[in-house]
């Protein structure tokens, strides 16, 4: 692989950006771009708070803690990980184990940092945290009626099929799993 001794040459330009909304969950905007070759265009951004969610495996590795719950934007019912938004100055391990509580009942007993994408790069900053939880106490708190339709511990070997039968959709969910499955999982024999 080459590298590039110029990396500011294809950078690009921003000129300006006018906000058009904002919420306490989104703000949207259009910037003023200007590309390395002169050409000058506007885009919509798209910026959002981090999220952070959990991977959440039993003790001996082999399931997923996971919610079934509506989507009502693609109209879709999916598998995900718990997970939500987190809070300004929240530490976003906090708030990855206080979102796997709320939402499910259950208390995992050690987190650690996965993994971090943006999901969509070219329009959007929506930093996504995935953490990796270990054991679980359950606390016999019922599970959020606004999060979960039902909760269950599924395995992990279930998952490329349910992937590949849309029953698990969202992005940060598939992540999350497949690095799980790719470089976590238990060695079996």
């Amino acid at each position: 692989m080459r590298k590039d001794s110029r990396p500011e040459l294809t950078r690009w330009t921003i000129h300006g950006e006018r906000l058009v909304d904002d919420t306490r969950r989104l703000w949207l905007s259009i910037v003023q771009v200007e590309l390395p070759d002169g050409v000058h265009f506007e885009q919509y951004v798209l910026r959002m708070p981090k999220a952070a969610m959990t991977v959440l495996l039993d003790d001996a590795g082999e399931r997923v803690l996971m919610i079934w719950r509506h989507r009502f934007i693609p109209d879709r019912w999916t598998w995900e990980l718990p997970g939500g938004y987190v809070d300004p100055d929240e530490d976003p391990a906090v708030t990855a184990a206080r979102e796997v509580e709320e939402e499910t009942g259950w208390r995992p007993r050690k987190m650690r940092s996965l993994i971090r994408f943006q999901p969509l790069a070219g329009t959007a900053d929506f930093e996504n945290l995935i953490f990796l939880g270990e054991g679980a106490e359950d606390t016999g708190k019922p599970a959020d009626i606004n999060e979960a339709a039902r909760i269950e511990w599924i395995t992990l070997k279930s998952v490329p099929d349910r992937i590949a039968t849309d029953e698990i959709i969202g992005a940060g969910t598939q992540i999350g799993l497949l690095h799980v499955l790719a470089f976590h999982a238990p060695q079996s024999g």
